[in-house]
């Protein structure tokens, strides 16, 4: 209603005289006033602190009028008229006598309610405006919304916010807070207060542990926000406040100062520089002089600074559709002792931190902070002993690591363990994360000390240090066997089927040339050539022969008997080459199996894992390695994943141990990260890690997000890696001589293996059963012989009958020897080759008695 009898009443009863006055303008910083001016008059409201608005504006008169260059032959007058600001028809009425007076420009006030009307008479009368508007006849000397926009949305990002809350207190302030809330992807929390909801929207803030909070709230309340901020015990170095008021230099943060709190906000000029400095000297020569009272007024001394710099101290004044495009701001930071400048933003170079220290900076700050791990040999470990308290109770690589970063950063820390012993990991269902995760996300811990893998999901919800140490995954397996040793090893170089294709193929062969050389004529020849009444031809193969060629040719050695036709000589060529490859053959692999140890190795990687199921497999539970798997793409780890998926929870293991037991059982492979697995394989020469890495990871040190450690530790990681320390550390942990244990390393022999019987043993076997058959053999062709000759002997009788000189008919018997022993003939033959084995014509036995012969010239009587 008061809007539109604004517009009614400048319509019909204001006219404007364009003519009457020039456009007041100069180069003259423009100052921010708190009520409005009408060319050379001003209205101001009479509310408590509109002295120094009111001093501004006189003050700009004045050094308008001295300076002679900006307005040649002309003094610029003015007449102050004061009006309630909460009276907003009065203050339009006497805007519509100035403008029927005449009017060519317009300095918007500060006070919403009043600029408001007069911005829509401006509008609607077409005259220029001066101030914070953004109408179409406007000039705004103050930063365009939009750019402000952008330089707060560059601080939240290099802050690296994902969670923060938003308090303000009127619907359109400096910043378009819808905005700026929609530009992020994060978590944002929006709550409008007043003065009688800034505790109960602190502690919704601080239930939910929301710990970075952006302030857009009136300048009249921050007084009053910053000591319920006190009360609430708000003020620790966890949380950061970001104000949109351009004016924080002006109150009092003593209270804030020691307790490490951040506090960041944007200023528009350098209250420290020359040339403000002096014009605030001038101003309050200038106030002593017009008002008769000096410069003391110790509100105006803080608070004048800015809102003199907003019109007169804010740099080059630029303009561009009637919005300012040239100004920087001073980016500011609470520091112990006082308020300073770490960085600054304009629209062109956007923000440019020049103490990245100061949002990180832990260096001094005496602090204590809650850090979380998780029991894990060797990084983490605990003593049981009662005498053991805090910190004492841990040691291990990474509490050696923290030791050392929390010397070189300056703080201490509070160590213990996460309540469920997870390192954390995402529900997919749920979307809840658990173990240290929840905890930083929860802000109930200020660091995370451990084998924590940096994954991608993880870092969207916290953030990680550099990382102290590269790993990857890879599979835990108990050491294969060695294959036992055989007596018959030797036969190991070729295959039990190639034996007997070797053997059939003797035989095929042996057949073959003794028909070939039965049919071939060339083959035959004549036996007793020179006895001519008895002519007779033979073959040199016979069946005996032929095999005795046949192998004699495949042993390498000389036979007796020489081939003669060319179809036995093809034959014996084919035969002779065959022999050779399997000879050379054999003989090339039997130096690999007999002087390499060979172990039955079921698996050599991840895709002989997946692609059997005789062996078990499986992860630690909730850990980087198990979110690997289930988050893949290689069709082989999604294999992998969905066979321990339909064994869950059997396949799974809530620690390292229970998997390294489960794989000294046997039949069982644990999946695992790489320095825990060769920590585990330097002291136990019964596992292995087989194959390679499956990914590339690094452990870091993680924090919440924006917390200002991570920075400051990371930098601390990179020098201890730069001087080796975390190396040294490393072998302590990893490489200690007393309890590793000794593993014989074959890779590194400079000669092959001695020989042992238990390799070559079968060829002895072989020469003495060779010899057992042969002297078998000797012994049955013996008693052959032996059969055969008593047999003759037996059926052999010689006599010799003639008639001697009287007529008597005399016979001349040769009688043979009585059965002799068998087994004393074999014996006269083994001693005849014992005692007589070198010489060359055989001795003669006795194998008659002189009692058995009948002597020559007997009579023998007829019967």
């Amino acid at each position: 209603m008061i809007l539109s009898q604004s517009f009614l009443l400048c319509r019909s009863g204001c006219t404007r005289n364009v003519h009457s006055k020039r456009l007041i303008t100069a180069s003259v910083p423009f100052i921010r006033l708190g009520s409005t001016t009408l060319g050379q008059r001003a209205i101001f409201s009479n509310q408590p602190g509109m002295y120094n608005s009111e001093l501004a504006f006189r003050y700009a008169i004045h050094r308008l009028n001295m300076d002679k260059s900006l307005l040649p032959e002309t003094t610029v007058d003015y007449y102050v008229e004061y009006v309630n600001r909460f009276d907003s028809f009065e203050t339009v009425q006497k805007v519509c006598k100035l403008i029927q007076v005449g009017v060519q420009a317009v300095f918007s006030p500060t006070d919403s309610v009043l600029a408001t009307h007069i911005n829509s008479i401006c509008d609607a009368l077409d005259i220029p405006n001066i101030g914070r508007s953004a109408h179409d006849f406007s000039i705004n000397v103050y930063p365009s919304k939009q750019y402000v926009n952008y330089a707060f949305n560059d601080v939240i990002q290099y802050l690296n916010w994902t969670r923060f809350g938003i308090l303000h207190e009127k619907e359109n302030g400096i910043i378009n807070l819808h905005q700026l809330s929609r530009s992020f992807h994060g978590e944002v929390h929006m709550r409008q207060v007043s003065r009688d909801s800034y505790v109960s929207a602190l502690n919704e803030f601080k239930g939910k542990e929301i710990h970075n909070i952006i302030i857009d709230t009136n300048s009249n309340g921050i007084s009053i926000l910053l000591k319920t901020i006190l009360q609430q015990q708000m003020n620790e170095y966890k949380y950061h406040y970001l104000f949109t008021s351009f004016d924080l230099e002006t109150y009092d943060l003593e209270d804030f100062k020691y307790n490490f709190v951040n506090i960041t906000s944007f200023r528009l000029v350098d209250t420290a520089d020359v040339g403000v400095k002096q014009i605030l000297k001038d101003i309050g020569l200038y106030s002593h002089h017009i008002f008769k009272k000096p410069y003391l007024n110790l509100h105006f001394t803080k608070s004048t600074v800015l809102e003199v710099e907003w019109k007169g101290l804010t740099g080059p004044i630029q303009f561009k559709d009637g919005q300012r495009v040239q100004f920087k701001l001073d980016l500011i930071k609470l520091k112990q002792h006082s308020i300073v400048k770490v960085g600054e933003w304009t629209p062109h170079g956007h923000l440019n931190i020049t103490e990245p220290s100061m949002f990180f900076d832990a260096g001094s700050m005496n602090v204590t902070l809650v850090v979380i791990t998780i029991l894990e040999t060797p990084y983490v470990m605990m003593h049981y002993g009662k005498n053991f308290t805090g910190n004492e109770r841990f040691y291990g690589f990474c509490v050696d690591i923290l030791e050392t970063i929390s010397r070189e950063v300056g703080f201490d820390y509070i160590l213990d363990l996460v309540p469920d012993r997870k390192y954390g990991a995402k529900d997919p269902e749920t979307g809840e994360w658990n173990g240290m995760v929840a905890q930083l996300m929860k802000y109930k811990a200020d660091l995370a000390v451990g084998s924590m893998t940096i994954t991608y999901a993880r870092e969207s919800v916290i953030d990680f240090t550099k990382p102290f140490m590269n790993l990857g995954i890879s599979i835990l397996f108990k050491v294969p066997t060695s294959e036992p040793t055989r007596l018959f090893s030797f036969m190991n170089p070729l295959a039990i089927e190639i034996w007997i294709y070797v053997l059939i193929a003797y035989f095929l062969v042996s057949l073959c040339i003794y028909i070939v050389g039965k049919l071939s004529p060339i083959e035959w020849k004549c036996i007793n050539a020179c006895d001519l009444e008895n002519i007779s031809i033979g073959n040199q193969f016979s069946l005996t022969d032929s095999f005795w060629f046949t192998i004699g040719t495949f042993m390498q050695q000389s036979p007796d008997i020489y081939p003669r036709a060319m179809s036995t000589r093809i034959i014996s060529s084919t035969w002779g080459f065959f022999s050779l490859i399997i000879v050379a053959s054999y003989t090339a692999n039997l130096a690999a199996f007999l002087t390499t140890e060979r172990m039955i190795n079921p698996i050599e990687n991840a895709e002989d894992l997946a692609s059997q199921t005789e062996i078990s497999y499986g992860t630690l539970d909730s850990g980087s390695t198990m979110t690997f798997f289930r988050d893949s793409v290689i069709e082989t780890y999604k294999k992998i994943w969905r066979s321990m998926d339909n064994k869950k929870p059997s396949a799974f293991t809530t620690t390292y141990e229970d998997g390294i037991k489960r794989v000294n059982q046997g039949n069982y492979a644990f999946l695992m990260e790489s320095t825990m697995l060769d920590y585990i394989v330097q002291r136990d020469c019964n596992l292995t890690q087989i194959g390679g890495l499956l990914d590339t990871k690094g452990y870091g040190i993680a924090t919440p997000k924006g917390s200002p450690w991570r920075d400051k530790i990371s930098l601390a990681i990179l020098e201890l890696q730069e001087r080796g320390d975390i190396q040294m550390l490393y072998d302590k942990w990893w490489k200690n001589t007393d309890e590793t244990c000794t593993r014989k390393n074959t890779s590194k022999q400079s000669k092959a293996n001695s020989l042992g019987l238990e390799s070559i043993g079968g060829v002895f076997v072989v020469l003495i059963a060779g010899i057992i058959v042969a002297a078998v053999v000797a012994f049955f062709e013996f008693w052959y012989n032996f059969r055969y000759n008593h047999k003759a002997t037996t059926s052999q009788s010689v006599v010799n009958t003639k008639y001697n000189q009287d007529g008597i008919l005399e016979s001349d018997r040769n009688y043979t020897p009585p059965d002799r022993s068998f087994w004393i003939e074999i014996s006269e033959e083994l001693r005849y080759a014992s005692w007589c084995m070198n010489k060359q014509k055989r001795p003669a036995l006795r194998r008659t008695c002189s009692k058995c012969t009948i002597p020559k010239g007997q009579r023998i009587n007829k019967l």
